[in-house]
């Protein structure tokens, strides 16, 4: 062989493997261009409507969003919103905001809204308080229109709040409070079972106060006025604009039940302490009693030695018999008298 036919034969080589490459580079780029493509008719309408309304978002970067698992449907529609309503927000900053688990499309009409009602929120608070949980756009609706909360919350079980006057009457009120979000304060701030707490609180005290229930019949606004000049809204995500009394109710006197209470618990006092002087003296009774027979018995005992002297008296020779008969003589007439004195007849006299 030849050095012209391993020329040739290694030109045939070559070309060969030429072919080969191309095909699987013409090949790659075919099926490339299917894909985008495919992506391109997948996300035609997202890219037409945010081109139409000059959203600035291209067809790559909603490719990109499938990519990284965000539904570009979602955001396109949020930056069309915010565009048309005027507002400029970073595609980027939405994208994040959905990665974090946000709400885009509460967060975006929620700017709209304050945008419209000339509220100070800008889009860094409003992703804030929607990753805190709370409702974005109710809080922007409650500032625009305040919401009326009952105080107490009937939810609870209970629909008036009670007070006593200083006259000691009861009194039954019920006030409506109207407040407005604020949006600086929504996240950390207290939420309307705080205010309601210290609504109920400031009514009660303020009644309390009174001098008398009729004062506060009279004035209810009185009462009001007093209650929302204490500040209650201090560290609350919301704004007291005012605060109503709806109804007040005269209740029971509940000075005289306690009077009636107090003046029953010193009865039952006073009754316990003269049982007990009672039960003192039946005892001191008793002991006297005791006393008395044993100084009866010490008498006996006495006696008992009388007749042992007189005999020893007899032996003695300082008795006689003479003189032992008149003593038994007046002995019985000592007798005699104090049986006539037992049963109430006269007493003789020296004459009979």
């Amino acid at each position: 062989m030849n050095a012209q036919t391993v020329i040739a034969n290694a030109q045939m080589i070559l070309a060969e493997g030429t072919e080969t490459w191309v095909v699987i580079v013409v090949g790659a780029l075919l099926l490339f261009l299917l894909i985008v493509v495919i992506f391109m008719l997948k996300f035609f309408n997202l890219w037409l409507q945010a081109y139409l309304t000059k959203a600035d978002v291209g067809m790559f970067q909603i490719i990109g969003m499938w990519f990284r698992k965000v539904n570009p449907a979602v955001i396109v529609r949020g930056k069309v919103m915010a565009v048309q309503a005027g507002l400029s927000i970073n595609t980027r900053e939405l994208e994040a905001h959905y990665l974090a688990g946000g709400h885009v499309p509460r967060v975006v009409s929620a700017l709209i809204a304050s945008n419209r009602a000339d509220l100070d929120l800008d889009f860094k608070t409003a992703t804030g308080i929607d990753l805190a949980g709370r409702n974005i756009l109710e809080a922007v609706q409650m500032c625009v229109y305040p919401r009326v909360i009952d105080a107490p919350d009937p939810r609870k079980g209970k629909d008036t709040l009670d007070a006593v006057a200083k006259d000691g009457i009861q009194l039954r009120a019920k006030a409506r409070v109207t407040v407005r979000t604020d949006l600086h304060r929504l996240v950390g701030g207290a939420t309307e079972d705080t205010v309601i707490a210290r609504v109920g609180e400031g009514l009660v005290s303020a009644i309390g106060s009174a001098e008398s229930h009729k004062a506060v019949l009279e004035n209810p606004d009185v009462i009001s006025k007093a209650v929302l000049s204490k500040g209650l809204d201090a560290q609350t995500a919301f704004e007291i604009v005012s605060i109503d009394i709806a109804d007040v109710d005269v209740g029971v006197n509940i000075g005289a039940q306690l009077q009636t209470a107090q003046a029953e618990a010193d009865l039952k006092v006073a009754k316990a302490k003269a049982e007990e002087r009672r039960a003192m003296a039946v005892a001191r009774e008793q002991e006297m009693a005791a006393e008395v027979t044993e100084n009866r018995a010490k008498v006996v005992l006495a006696e008992a030695e009388v007749p042992r002297a007189i005999a020893e008296a007899f032996r003695a020779g300082n008795l006689g018999v003479m003189d032992y008969y008149q003593l038994r003589n007046i002995q019985a007439d000592t007798d005699m008298r104090q049986g006539l004195g037992s049963e109430g007849g006269a007493e003789p006299t020296e004459n009979g």
